[in-house]
């Protein structure tokens, strides 16, 4: 699917925990088209036109599923760019998107024995398919959710509308669980399952690492690391 550009319109903004945010983009022209796991290019120079150059910009995973009108991303104001996004995005701003891009989940084949494994913000790109139809294909499913405290699960509504109810879900609190424990986790699936990552750069090497070193498959580890 060739990425695109698309005039939006932040449409709202919530947070429920300081610096953390999730905005709500509508497109002020074609409609958006992207499939679950993918990500966009998100720019904030006001002097774009749509045309030129492709200015600054950062990546930000969709939430949202293919089939809502909008477009949802949680991010976390800790850089300058993101910084920059707390200042600017409020409802009524205008600015270009560009997507979509990734492929996370077309490389789950075949789509059973399937291990989801997100912390944080990272859980994001599994929103956007365990709240699509596709997701009812998966078959076999254990999920893994850390945060580092239940007041930071702030995707707990939203999760409750997805399409999980019948699957495994785990959910981590650092402050009351301690880390999600990839150890753990494999002895509970073993070498043949499909294992998703999705998080921070340093907690996806680090579980790949080990989930390596217990001979699971590099081809069986996949991991949204395109930050």
């Amino acid at each position: 699917m060739l990425a695109k550009k698309y005039l939006s319109e932040v449409v709202s903004v919530s947070s429920s925990l300081k610096n953390i945010y999730t905005v709500e983009f509508r497109s002020l022209g074609r409609t958006y088209k992207f499939v679950p796991g993918q990500f966009l290019h998100l720019a904030l120079d006001d002097r774009y036109d749509g045309i030129g150059q492709w200015p600054e910009s950062r990546c930000f995973s969709m939430q949202s599923n293919p089939g809502e009108e909008q477009i949802r991303i949680t991010y976390s104001a800790k850089g300058r760019f993101t910084k920059e996004m707390e200042k600017v995005l409020q409802v009524g701003t205008k600015l270009w998107l560009k997507l979509p891009y990734g492929e996370l989940f077309s490389k789950v084949l075949p789509r059973n024995k399937v291990v989801f494994i997100a912390g944080g913000t990272g859980i994001t790109p599994f929103l956007s398919l365990f709240s699509d139809s596709s997701f009812e294909d998966y078959k076999d499913v254990s999920i893994y959710l850390g945060f580092r405290s239940k007041e930071h699960n702030i995707y707990e509504k939203e999760l409750k509308s997805c399409n999980i109810v019948s699957k495994e879900v785990n959910y981590f609190y650092e402050n009351e669980n301690g880390l999600i424990d990839i150890d753990s986790i494999y002895n509970d699936h073993g070498i043949e399952c499909q294992y998703i990552i999705s998080g921070p750069p340093q907690m996806i090497t680090f579980f790949k690492d080990r989930l390596l070193i217990n001979g699971v498959h590099k081809n069986n580890i996949i991991t949204d690391d395109w930050e």
